[in-house]
């Protein structure tokens, strides 16, 4: 019997709700400049996909890579982490 290969998972904050059954999520990272050593804020934006219409603006989630579920969409809410306040 074959094992799956582990899935990619990220950690960020819903940026948006609008749209049913999606969620956009910010997920930031830090990366170190190659010359001055300094360390620069990255983000990026990835659509999941929120089966119950769950989560809200500013919630900390987990998401999973998934196979793609529509044009922009491959990812989908393992779990809200934290509510927004």
């Amino acid at each position: 019997m074959e094992t799956r290969n582990p899935r990619k998972e990220k950690t960020g904050i819903v940026v948006s709700n609008k749209m049913n059954k999606s969620i956009v999520v910010e997920v930031q990272r830090k990366i170190k400049h190659a010359k001055y050593g300094k360390f620069i804020k990255r983000s990026s934006k990835f659509m999941a996909h929120d089966e119950t219409n769950q989560c809200n603006m500013g919630d900390l989630v987990r998401i999973m890579e998934t196979r793609p579920l529509s044009k922009n969409k491959c990812w989908r809410l393992i779990e809200i982490v934290e509510r927004a306040k």
